[in-house]
């Protein structure tokens, strides 16, 4: 038996035990292989109809009394709500609005307010989405502190009685490598400063245990893993006890305490609600918020353990089906280490990726020469994984 006929019939063996699988048919797919879950999530198969009530009845009959009668205020609270649970956060913590680089923005500058007198610089991962990094160098220098970039296993030696703030993602979003969250906040608390997480790349597809490991702040996109549309709106999650500290750079009508008072001084709102800032984007967000009901009866834990067993699959298929040495594996085989996606290297890979796309493999390139596959598994199955590395196998052989 070759191995693409014992790969091809360990994936429906592994397909046919999947608790996970039926969750697919809640989503709009077609026939092709979609593994760019980690940069924009497939379609809920239930939102349009849910927008076409919010555009035709909420929008179009109530208009203004929507805000009251159809729940729009209060949405950033709410669907904050739905969010925790996938970050492992309590309610009233999670705020729901803008987008991540702005609620990157507010986090930071507010953990430098909060960290207090002598604390003047700020460590980053250096190895961050390059916005991330951008918005940790004007938040430097708006607060008068000095920026340091370091990879994160540089961070526990770097940290000191100036630290005041360190901004860290908690899974790259190149390499896909898991960074140990929970031994990074502890280093960086017993170091007196605050510590504020990138989600974007974790969130919906591993357990992240915010209240479990004392995360002071945290921030994330829901269009990725959370699947709730190109440009949804983001979450910042401000830990309980420092919601009376928080201090946004970003103040706004909608974190006022009066927010109709229209009072010339701020008075910040209590709770994670004074994250808020202007009118919130209610179209997109009332689309997020339906997307979320896929999560309805789904355990976190159980989509981290399809996940791995996903990925593990996908490298045995990749190492079956490639030449040796035609491309290199970047993200970490041990589970620890790992997110939801892998990441091949390979000279050509803009172009292989064309070319996989062409065949109905969809992934995705990051210069200059990595190749992205992200599995979702609400959506992705083993047959997925093993098509998506027989058709790289075929167009890395191509001449």
């Amino acid at each position: 038996m070759s191995d693409r006929t014992e790969l091809a019939l360990r994936a429906k063996e592994l397909d046919a035990a999947d608790a996970l699988a039926g969750l697919r048919d809640r989503f709009v797919l077609d026939d092709g292989v979609y593994l760019d879950g980690n940069s924009l999530g497939a379609l809920p198969a239930h939102v349009p109809d849910r927008m076409r009530d919010v555009l035709t009845r909420q929008w179009g009959e109530l208009r203004i009394r929507s805000w009251d009668e159809s729940g729009w205020w209060t949405a950033p609270e709410r669907i904050g709500d739905r969010i925790a649970p996938l970050i492992g956060a309590g309610p009233g913590q999670v705020v729901v609005g803008d987008s991540t680089s702005v609620n990157v923005y507010k986090a930071l500058v507010a953990a430098v307010r909060m960290a207090g007198e002598g604390r003047d610089e700020i460590l980053v991962d250096a190895t961050t989405f390059p916005t991330d990094g951008y918005i940790a160098n004007s938040a430097a220098r708006m607060t008068g502190c000095t920026l340091r970039p370091l990879t994160p296993a540089e961070i526990p030696a770097a940290l000191g009685p100036r630290t005041a703030a360190v901004l860290l993602n908690h899974v790259d979003y190149r390499t896909g490598r898991l960074h140990d969250l929970p031994a990074l906040t502890a280093a960086v608390h017993d170091a007196g400063a605050l510590v504020v997480w990138d989600l974007c790349h974790s969130a919906g597809a591993l357990p992240v245990g915010l209240d479990a490991h004392g995360v002071d702040l945290a921030v994330g996109c829901t269009y990725k893993y959370l699947n709730g549309g190109p440009g949804s709106p983001a979450y910042l999650y401000v830990r309980g006890d420092l919601q009376d500290r928080f201090d946004s750079p970003l103040p706004g009508w909608n974190s006022h305490a009066e927010p109709f008072g229209m009072n010339p001084e701020y008075t910040p709102v209590p709770g994670a609600r004074r994250g808020r800032v202007g009118t919130p984007d209610i179209l997109s967000m009332l689309a997020l918020e339906a997307a979320l009901e896929v999560w309805d009866g789904v355990s976190v834990d159980a989509v981290r353990a399809k996940s791995l067993t996903l990925t593990d699959f996908f490298l045995d298929c990749v190492t079956a089906y490639t030449e040796p040495g035609r491309v290199e594996c970047v993200t970490p085989l041990r589970h620890e280490e790992r997110g939801s996606q892998v990441a091949l290297r390979c000279a050509d890979a803009g172009e292989v990726m064309k070319r996989l796309i062409d065949r109905g493999v969809v992934g995705d390139f990051r210069h200059p020469d990595v190749l992205r596959f992200g599995f979702t598994p609400l959506y992705v199955g083993f047959a997925d994984a093993e098509r998506a590395a027989r058709v790289l196998g075929d167009v890395l052989a191509q001449p």
